[in-house]
């Protein structure tokens, strides 16, 4: 218990000391994310937090496991850099949807085929048991890189994400604890650590975003934890084996998952790429409802947990019935956002920076960049409309 607690407090210390130093670098060499049409914050706010968290966790993770032990470790650290790199990049520069696959598929690949971390089995899931080889490797690629993504595009309003990331880290570390998996307990409270230091600057109104470095990394620690999660907890010689592990393994992560594939499908039925970004998330239908940052983080936190009792609750009736019921439940909840009258929102339009007013109307031009985190001039500062 000793070595989890000071994991999760050097990994605190470190991300909280270093975020105020993102924070001043930020300041100076004026690294902003500009707020457009699609999002909710309305003045600009550094999307580079994600270093913040990164350092904390690496270090104090590298810390506490021991490699010689956990040999399977330095790959999921290999795989975390990857991702982290891929992140910054994306927040410095736009990076092409097609990019950013191909990035996550190689962290992916390494962390199957060096690490280990393979769904080789559904577990009774859908009557499915043992499976393939070739559909063992195609169905552990998809689980990875959907939950990659869903806790990216969950991150969308102040504290939300990192917030469900704190709330997954904490269930499975006390799980792998419990059951004697202390390398996988130290790196999910590692994290945990991160994050709680992370909410201090992120609760609304934010100083900082986590940025794609910090949520995609939240999204690969959380494919590696469920995924040992499920193959473990479905051990009957486990110390604590878990019926209907599949399930309950997804109602560790149903809110940013669950979100994840409807906004996917809907995008898919509608013709365009999965990709394409839209206000169709579970917080952007609950701030159309009036709710605010703080409320909406509650809620959806609350949903979860909620969805974690009912389903460890609920195990011994098989992992089949207990996701229909979990899937049933949700989008009842969906159903009654989308058909109850929003109230009305205020939509904040992408500023258009044109040719100053002694040109003809007609010749003034829109100043485009490719960048997310752009450079402000004291002119272009003035567009903060906080």
């Amino acid at each position: 218990m000793l070595d989890v607690l000071l994991t999760a407090s050097v990994s605190f210390i470190i991300s909280f000391l270093a975020i105020p130093v993102v924070l001043q670098i930020a300041e100076q060499k004026k690294l902003y994310d500009v707020p457009d049409e699609r999002k909710v914050h309305t003045h600009t706010v550094t999307s580079l937090g994600g270093v913040g968290i990164f350092g904390g966790f690496l270090l104090a993770a590298l810390l506490s496991i021991q490699g010689y032990l956990n040999p399977e470790f330095q790959y999921f650290f290999a795989a975390a850099l990857v991702i982290f790199f891929l992140g910054l990049k994306d927040d410095l520069v736009v990076l092409s949807a097609s990019k950013k696959f191909v990035g996550q598929m190689v962290a992916a690949s390494i962390i199957i085929h060096l690490g280990g971390i393979r769904l080789d089995s559904m577990h009774g899931l859908f009557g499915f048991e043992q499976l393939p080889e070739a559909f063992a490797l195609a169905l552990t690629y998809l689980t990875i890189i959907v939950i990659i993504n869903s806790f990216n595009l969950i991150d969308g309003i102040d504290g939300l994400a990192a917030s469900l990331g704190t709330l997954t880290m904490v269930i499975f570390g006390t799980y792998f604890f419990m059951v004697g998996f202390h390398a996988y307990a130290l790196l999910a409270f590692a994290l945990a650590g991160s994050l709680i230091a992370f909410l201090i600057f992120n609760h609304h109104p934010a100083k900082i975003f986590m940025g794609d470095s910090g949520s995609l990394m939240i999204g690969l620690i959380n494919a590696i934890l469920v995924i040992k999660f499920i193959n473990i907890a479905s051990d009957p010689a486990t110390a604590i084996p878990i019926g209907s592990a599949a399930a309950v393994g997804f109602s560790i992560l149903i809110v940013p998952l669950l979100d994840t594939l409807r906004v996917f499908a809907i995008r898919i039925f509608k013709g365009c790429s999965p990709f394409t970004p839209d206000r169709n998330h579970v917080h952007h239908l609950l701030l159309s409802r009036g709710l605010g940052h703080a409320a909406i983080t509650l809620v959806c936190v609350s949903i979860n947990i909620s969805f974690i009792i009912l389903a460890y609750s609920l195990r011994a009736i098989g992992s089949t019935y207990l996701l229909l019921i979990m899937l049933t439940i949700a989008f009842t909840g969906f159903g009654l956002l989308y058909y109850r009258k929003p109230k009305p929102t205020m939509v904040i339009a992408k500023r258009m920076n044109v040719a100053p007013m002694t040109a003809p109307i007609s010749s003034a031009t829109e100043l485009k960049t490719t960048s997310k985190v752009v450079t402000l001039t004291p002119e272009t500062a003035t567009a903060d409309h906080n």
